[in-house]
C-alpha cells in the first residue's frame, strides 16, 4: 500500500512539474508589448495582457465626455463582428485630454455599458501619455515612436505583438483603412 501511495505521489509531482514548465514556456513567449499587469476597470482584479498574445488587438484610449465618444458604438460593432476570429479591442479610459473622462470608474463602466453596450475589456482609468502613462502605453510609445495626441487614438497590434498601424481620433473604427488593416491580420 505504501509503495502505491509513493508511486501515486511521484506521478502527481512529475505531471505537476510538466504543467508548470509548459506554463512557464507560455509566459516566456509573450511579446514585450503585452507583458503588463493592469487593473480591470472598476475592480480590484488585475490581468496580464499576455492573455491576448495570440489575438489581433485594437488598443484605444477612450473618454466618456469627448466629441469622439460616439465611436464606442462602432468599436463595439467591430468587436462583435470579429471577436470570433481572435480579435479583441482593449479600452483604456484616460483623463489626459482636458479631463474628458469621469473621475469615478463606476461611472465610466456604467456609461459605457448603458449608452453603448460595451462588452470589450476596459482597464482602469490611467494616463496614456508622458511619464505617468500606464506601463502598456509607455511600451506602445517606445515601440511606435509616438503617443496618443487625443482621445480615441487606435493602435492595431498583430498576433505577434507588433504595432502594425496607428489611427488618429478622426479615423472611424469602421473606416475602410481600419477594416482593411484588421482583416489583413486575421
Amino acid at each position: 500500500m505504501k509503495i502505491l501511495k509513493v508511486l501515486s505521489f511521484t506521478v502527481v509531482i512529475f505531471f505537476s512539474g510538466l504543467s508548470l514548465s509548459e506554463s512557464e514556456k507560455s509566459l516566456d513567449s509573450c511579446p514585450n508589448l503585452l507583458d503588463h499587469e493592469l487593473r480591470i476597470l472598476d475592480s480590484n482584479k488585475t490581468e496580464n495582457l499576455c492573455k491576448y498574445k495570440d489575438k489581433v488587438i485594437l488598443a484605444v484610449n477612450v473618454a466618456s465626455r469627448c466629441g469622439f465618444t460616439y465611436q464606442y458604438e462602432s468599436l463595439q460593432a467591430l468587436y462583435k463582428n470579429y471577436s470570433d476570429k481572435d480579435f479583441v479591442i482593449l479600452g483604456f479610459p484616460s483623463r489626459d485630454f482636458m479631463f474628458q473622462e469621469y473621475n469615478d470608474e463606476g461611472d465610466v463602466k456604467e456609461f459605457c455599458s448603458t449608452n453603448y453596450g460595451v462588452t470589450f475589456p476596459l482597464y482602469a482609468t490611467s494616463s496614456v501619455t508622458g511619464k505617468k502613462a500606464n506601463s502598456f502605453y509607455k511600451q506602445i510609445s517606445k515601440e511606435s515612436g509616438s503617443q496618443p495626441s487625443w482621445n480615441f487614438t487606435k493602435y492595431l497590434i498583430s498576433r505577434e505583438g507588433k504595432i502594425i498601424d496607428t489611427f488618429s481620433s478622426n479615423v472611424e473604427p469602421n473606416s475602410p483603412q481600419v477594416i482593411k488593416g484588421l482583416e489583413s491580420l486575421l
